[in-house]
């Protein structure tokens, strides 16, 4: 492997012809078991740079804004500003760290759904001026301290999760959306277009047909308050998988044809975040405590089996309060894999994964097949790039793994 400092704060691996990913993480997990056997996630940038590919191969008129909030690396954020997309940032913080890359504020859109008045004001002073809004309440800060403040007005949709208190949790129905126009122009700010949002959750890509239904409503009844609309963000909810990005395609652009058609001087964007950076990340965690119980009481509500295996209780070195954060609000979407070589006949045992912090939140896999593992084994666990690197809770006072980039020659 080769390596460059592209800059002070991190170093990129160049892989070598017939260097691959796990050859990496073998490496590191050799080096780490010698040094104190941290946490440590492995990226490849590599996959970043082939999910924009994919991105213009399929969506290509809709401009991607990364939500930076899902990964904040350098390396990530730098990556993205070379390929040219946009960024959607949620806080102060977020806006000075894509600005320092030479960003321009035209490419930058504030989109927390309550903000703090301070942060309004710091947008104004650094010419951030696209925001989002979905309510009174939020339009009337933005008067007071962003006199060029540009609004999308943020609808609500109805996508089909599951989740009844999360369908409605932000954006405004269309009877508010005809208030927030009045008020929007007693206020005389400016609103120049929709965001709506469905959740990666949501199975029923036909949410997208209503979504966008009530988009053009909004637009054509800010025509009728004087408003030139010129944005429609489609928002995030982009898993990542080619195959779901197709099926979004097929079912969107049909109807941006009609509702939406190229030529009428509206622009099409979108927040993926997860979608660029949730498989280019890998974690690597230890084994430092272990646990063994009764199979048949191993977890309540799993059916007694009778069977006198063992079942295993494993701690890791890393959970909910560091790289793990996630899985408090959503389920784990990666399978541990065991580092070490084992044979294909050796018994698989049931077995359980907890952070370390012995709290009962931390509970990483309540349930999943392994062979028996000892202090010191190590776990991969892959598609880890999306909400997992952000400074860890000061709970037991960990630090956040280390972050090891790569890329192959092929991909630079």
């Amino acid at each position: 492997m080769k390596g460059f400092i592209d800059d002070a704060n991190y170093f990129v691996s160049l892989l070598d012809e017939g260097t691959n990913l796990g050859d990496v993480i073998d490496n590191y997990v050799n080096e780490h078991t010698l040094t104190g056997k941290n946490a440590f996630f492995v990226g490849d940038l590599g996959k970043i740079v082939k999910k924009h590919s994919q991105w213009q191969n399929i969506v290509a008129q809709i401009k991607p804004f990364y939500t930076v909030k899902c990964n904040s690396t350098p390396a990530v954020l730098e990556i993205l500003a070379a390929l040219g997309t946009g960024f959607a940032c949620s806080s102060k913080t977020e806006m000075a760290l894509v600005q320092e890359l030479g960003v321009s504020p035209e490419n930058i859109i504030y989109i927390s759904p309550c903000k703090q008045v301070s942060q309004i004001k710091y947008a104004a002073k650094v010419g951030v001026n696209i925001m989002t809004c979905d309510s009174e309440v939020e339009l009337k800060k933005i008067a007071r301290n962003h006199p060029n403040a540009k609004v999308l007005l943020h609808i609500a949709t109805e996508d089909n999760t599951g989740d009844e208190e999360g369908n409605m949790k932000f954006g405004a129905t269309l009877k508010n959306c005809r208030h927030i126009l009045e008020c929007a122009k007693e206020l005389d700010v400016q609103i120049i277009g929709v965001k709506f949002h469905v959740s990666s959750a949501c199975k029923e890509s036909q949410v997208y047909v209503h979504a966008l239904s009530d988009a053009r409503c909004v637009f054509d009844m800010a025509g009728e308050f004087g408003f030139t609309m010129n944005i429609l963000d489609i928002g995030g909810g982009f898993t990542g998988t080619e195959f779901q990005l197709e099926e979004v395609n097929h079912v969107i652009s049909p109807l941006l044809d009609v509702y939406f058609p190229e030529g009428s001087g509206i622009k099409i964007i979108s927040e993926p975040g997860s979608y660029y950076v949730s498989s280019a990340f890998t974690l690597a965690v230890n084994i430092i405590a272990k646990k063994v119980v009764e199979s048949d009481k191993f977890s309540s509500g799993v059916e007694k089996t009778g069977s006198d295996e063992p079942a295993f209780v494993y701690y890791m070195n890393d959970g909910v309060y560091g790289s793990f954060a996630s899985k408090l609000s959503e389920d784990l979407n990666t399978i541990p894999e065991v580092h070490k070589k084992y044979k294909d006949d050796e018994p698989l045992f049931t077995s359980s994964l907890w952070g370390p912090s012995c709290d009962e939140l931390d509970h990483i896999v309540e349930k999943c097949l392994l062979p028996e593992l000892n202090v010191g084994d190590w776990l991969i666990f892959d598609n880890m790039g999306a909400d997992s690197l952000h400074e860890p809770s000061a709970f037991n006072d960990r630090q956040r793994p280390a972050i090891y980039y790569m890329m192959s020659f092929s991909d630079w």
